[in-house]
């Protein structure tokens, strides 16, 4: 699991649903301490995405732009091996 949470703002082209709900998944992932998403905790963790991509969204939408691109391009925009 990376080590560190995904930045968003500043993206060109935006940030797109598919990577906010990535990046919240990755944050749940995190502050959970799972590796993975087990049938166990499926729904539990499903509605902690949900309310993190919300508030992500949110907060992208009201931040106002970024001076430079993020140094890092998200893991959904690198090219795959």
């Amino acid at each position: 699991m990376c080590r560190n949470i995904t930045p968003l703002r500043g993206l060109e082209p935006p940030v797109t649903e598919d990577e906010i709900r990535a990046a919240a998944l990755q944050f749940v992932r995190k502050v959970g301490s799972l590796s993975s998403v087990s049938a166990h905790n499926e729904a539990v963790v499903a509605d902690a995405v949900n309310a993190i991509a919300a508030a992500t969204s949110e907060l992208l939408a009201h931040l106002p732009l970024r001076r430079t691109p993020p140094t890092t391009l998200p893991p959904l925009r690198r090219r795959q091996p």
